[in-house]
């Protein structure tokens, strides 16, 4: 069979060099496919990395699906890379590789760094371009005060296909630019000031949330094209709002079409299923210890960064990466060259990772999902630290909801599960999560598991976002619970927006609205997020009454917060205050407006020569019940 690929390359002997040594961190430039002319001609130019292939031929409808018609030539400089040039093709088709392994088997694979695949459960890549004019010049010059570590920082998160469906019985999904008429004015009116969506990567199972990637360079297809996810992108960006990614560096599902034994042998993963399986989610594990496979999650990275305008990359599972025995018991795993636990190869791609990426984006945010006590997650690599400029708060998380959970006559007895995070809130820069992994596998929704009646229930959820909203940190909430969904949450169907008939839920989702705004409006509530200059006790100790009292700063400005636990109601209770102003309530989640019982403190309230809690001056204000009052003082 006459082959009817010719020799083209796209690779310098730098990039060659760059890829050997794990440092080329634009690898989507030279490898997959892209329409290139050769002498006046147009056609298609194919690069795949396969080092222990003995064969490489492009196959799709251009050839009938037929294996050597289209040979990909191989590098002469050990590089392991195939490539060539197809004439006569153009974007818009589909492909795979054919690959012969030493076993002389020929496997079908999807071209890993694609920029489109198709639709699912269709498994070809796709020839795509990836031409877009962008108008977003004025949210890029800001975006360095808007995304940085003093602005606030208050993120919806959302999975493109549930959170609004549409068609008879919901069963179709919006589309990236319907998204654009419906969701951007949603998360705009809410006050968002960012927006994070579950992994957009394609992937084969939509039941794994995104989770389980095979497409890293390439948005899915169920909703749009590439160029529609630019245009929601964008779209964002006008209304002020950043986008965050999801994106999963930790683990990949084992689909025939995928990353697996991509050329017959453990190329991106570890032969060893010691070291190469996950035994949590049935998916194999990153050899981050190969040169190759470093540069291309870095350059997966980069790439969204640079073609798709994205403001910040939550890096997904980072405690699975960190330590070689997750979720493994003894015998189940290969201690490192030192005999201890911690993954020393990950740990370098982690530092890696974000020093590229600061120094490419340097006002763009990373942030771990990091779930155990492993030191300096968020601290620059150059004093030790992992390089991200955030993590996820796991402990608040959960002790604040186990605390909840309990009904409020036994609140006081675990008081310091809602005052212990102050201890370590710190020692990092803390994103404070109420995130999709707590409103499924039979936890309950958020509102579910709040005790008491539907009034306490609906008052509880709001106590516990003032709470959120005025404690250090940033913050993230997870659609649905800004309504007050009664259903854990479901990928394959659409939230409940019919809930906000009732009262109730629209007063708890006005309640959010309203934290937004006075997070954002007061700079005490988040300048000094990260710094313990930014927070003061002012009471700590009332279990008696589950009463907290504490002080957030800005470096010109502060406001007073109190926390009541539970329904009681307290008149006249006195709380030290540092300023001998008068004060005034600016924000009170009892309010009527989102259906508590208006309890509130109206008037300027006076300022008392009354020594309390180790201050010359006091006030006495009415705490209302399952609430939250933030207070400041007159000028």
């Amino acid at each position: 069979m006459e082959n009817k690929a010719l020799h083209h390359t796209l690779f310098s002997d730098a990039d060659i060099h760059l890829f050997k040594e794990g440092r080329h961190y634009r690898l989507f430039e030279k490898f997959g496919s892209r329409e290139v002319k050769v002498d006046g001609k147009s056609g298609v130019y194919f690069a795949v990395w396969a080092p222990n292939a003995k064969g490489v031929s492009v196959i799709g409808n251009f050839n009938y699906w037929q294996k050597g018609e289209h040979q990909l030539f191989p590098r002469w400089d050990h590089s392991g890379i195939w490539e060539g040039y197809v004439p006569g093709i153009a974007n818009g088709e589909i492909y795979k590789y054919a690959i012969e392994t030493q076993y002389g088997q020929i496997i079908e694979k999807c071209d890993l760094y694609a920029f489109s695949w198709e639709t699912p459960p269709q498994t070809a890549t796709r020839v795509q371009g990836l031409d877009y004019t962008w108008s977003d010049d004025k949210w890029l010059k800001k975006r360095k005060k808007n995304n940085g570590l003093n602005a606030p920082y208050s993120v919806y998160e959302v999975h493109l296909g549930s959170w609004k469906r549409k068609g008879y019985h919901g069963e179709e999904y919006l589309s990236y630019r319907e998204m654009i008429d419906e969701l951007v004015p949603y998360v705009q009116d809410m006050g968002y000031t960012h927006v994070e969506f579950l992994p957009v990567m394609e992937h084969p199972f939509f039941g794994s949330w995104g989770y389980q990637s095979l497409g890293y360079f390439a948005p899915t297809s169920r909703f749009g094209s590439p160029q529609d996810f630019m245009a929601l992108v964008e779209a964002f960006h006008a209304a002020d709002i950043g986008v965050i990614l999801d994106w999963v560096p930790s683990h990949f599902p084992g689909d025939a079409h995928g990353i697996k034994d991509y050329d017959g042998s453990a190329l991106y993963e570890h032969a060893d299923p010691r070291q190469g399986y996950h035994p949590d989610w049935s998916s194999y594990i990153f050899n981050y210890g190969r040169n190759e496979v470093r540069a291309f999650l870095i350059s997966s990275a980069i790439f969204w960064l640079e073609k798709y305008h994205i403001d910040g990359i939550r890096v997904d599972a980072v405690a699975s990466m960190l330590y070689l025995d997750y979720s493994r018991k003894e015998g189940e795993w290969i201690p490192n060259i030192h005999g201890g636990r911690e993954n020393l190869e990950a740990i370098g791609f982690l530092k890696e990772l974000n020093e590229e990426v600061y120094r490419s984006f340097p006002d763009v945010q990373t942030i771990a999902e990091e779930s155990t006590s492993f030191p300096m997650v968020s601290r620059p690599t150059f004093i030790g630290g992992l390089g991200f400029g955030m993590k996820w708060m796991m402990g608040w998380m959960n002790d604040t909801l186990e605390y909840f959970k309990k009904d409020s006559i036994y609140r006081k007895y675990h008081h310091n599960m809602v005052s212990f995070s102050m201890t370590y809130a710190f020692t990092e820069n803390f994103m404070l999560p109420l995130s999709h992994d707590e409103c499924v596998h039979g936890k309950g929704s958020i509102l579910t598991r709040m005790p008491g009646d539907d009034w306490q229930k609906f008052a509880n959820a709001r106590l516990l976002y003032g709470f959120m909203f005025t404690h250090p940190g940033t913050k993230l909430n997870f659609m649905g619970n800004e309504i007050g969904q009664w259903d854990e949450w479901k990928h394959d169907k659409s939230l409940d927006w019919h809930l906000l008939d009732w009262q109730p839920h629209k007063g708890l989702q006005q309640c959010i609205k309203a934290l937004n705004g006075i997070y954002k409006k007061e700079t005490s509530l988040h300048e000094l997020a990260f710094s313990l200059e930014g927070f003061e006790w002012i009471d700590y100790s009332d279990n008696q009454n589950s009463v907290l009292a504490y002080i957030r700063k800005s470096k010109k400005d502060a406001v007073i917060v109190v926390v009541n636990f539970t329904p009681s109601v307290h008149q006249d209770y006195r709380i030290g205050v540092p300023e001998a102003a008068g004060y005034t309530e600016i924000f009170n989640s009892d309010d009527q407006k989102f259906g508590g019982s208006n309890l509130q403190n109206n008037e300027t309230i006076k300022v008392d020569s009354i020594g309390s809690h180790g201050r010359n001056q006091s006030i006495s204000i009415a705490i209302p019940p399952l609430a939250v009052c933030i207070f400041k003082a007159s000028k």
